[in-house]
């Protein structure tokens, strides 16, 4: 399958400061993490993506359309969701939906309509015929979120959107947009630094540092550790268990709690963990692979330098 946005060698500067050097990626169907630290460009790749600013250097295309010759039908094609506040003071949180339909090319009746469906969806009741102004910040995201679906998009691009939500709240938030990208069949880019809700909901990841992409790969990928590992958790103390493993030659690392992780490079682990743990008289709790953890991918990502090199 062609990636679904597509970007090559994109260099975009601000006068002296370079926010983007030669930025080459690949966005596919599914859900897509945008991660990297503060400053690391992530702010001006969406407005690239979205035709908000024009670039020095390089090319892409995002839905099939070119970036920088077709960026008003992009924009047709996408729904944004900011990180900041955006709403008109004054206006009803319906009738802010309303207006972003009206926007986007739907008549005024279809447009309310649409707008209460969506509203439904996103869990606003009552509170939408309240002043936007009067709203909580979790109820402004849920506000935004309608705002970005409402045309009903095939991308969406949702910066920050469970910011400010409580543990609940942001748990439906997740779920919302799970539903929006494997039933109905979305795109979409969440940039956020929640790594959970990365690990939770995404299928790929893209790194950027320093306005160059250190990382973009398969969530899965991404997790699984260069040699098999196993995760061993036993009942009581893994004290009795260790000098046979030192035995068999297996190169342990505990990690308290009853938790060893195993090298299973040269042996069948998961195969004769029961036999060692049997002769070891240890209960054995749960035995799963081990997975790399995406906050130390994220934390090796962003240390590199713009070559690449730890």
């Amino acid at each position: 399958m062609q990636p679904l946005i597509h970007l090559a060698e994109i260099t975009k500067d601000y006068g002296s400061l370079r926010a983007l050097e030669q930025v080459s990626l690949q966005i596919d169907a599914g859900i897509t993490g945008l991660l990297g630290p503060n400053g690391a460009g992530k702010t001006t790749l969406i407005k690239v993506l979205l035709g908000l600013v024009k670039v020095n250097a390089g090319s892409g295309e995002v839905l099939g359309f070119e970036l920088g010759r077709q960026s008003r039908v992009i924009r047709a094609n996408a729904g944004y969701m900011p990180e900041d506040d955006c709403y008109l003071a004054g206006l009803s949180g319906v009738e802010m939906v309303q207006f972003a339909a009206r926007l986007s090319g739907r008549p005024a009746v279809e447009s309310l309509r649409r707008s209460h469906e969506i509203l439904d969806f996103c869990g606003l009741e009552q509170e939408r015929y309240r002043a936007v102004e009067t709203y909580s910040t979790g109820m402004r995201q849920k506000l935004k979120f309608a705002q970005a679906i409402v045309h009903d998009p095939p991308l969406l691009i949702l910066d920050e959107p469970t910011s400010g939500l409580d543990p609940e709240e942001r748990q439906t938030m997740l779920r919302r947009i799970e539903i929006l990208a494997r039933r109905s069949g979305k795109t979409v880019l969440i940039c956020t630094h929640i790594l959970p809700d990365v690990q939770a909901i995404c299928d790929s990841v893209a790194i950027l540092a320093r306005g160059h992409v250190q990382v973009s790969e398969r969530l899965d990928v991404l997790s699984k550790p260069a040699s098999p590992t196993w995760q061993v958790r036993v009942w009581g103390s893994a004290d009795a268990l260790l000098p046979i493993l030192e035995r068999e030659g297996v190169a342990v690392t505990a990690s308290g709690n009853g938790t060893l992780s195993l090298d299973g490079s040269r042996l069948p682990i998961e195969e004769r963990i029961w036999q060692w743990a049997q002769e070891a008289s240890v209960g054995i709790r749960s035995l799963t692979p081990a997975r790399n953890s995406l906050e130390q991918i994220f934390l090796d990502a962003v240390r590199r330098d713009s070559d690449g090199r730890p």
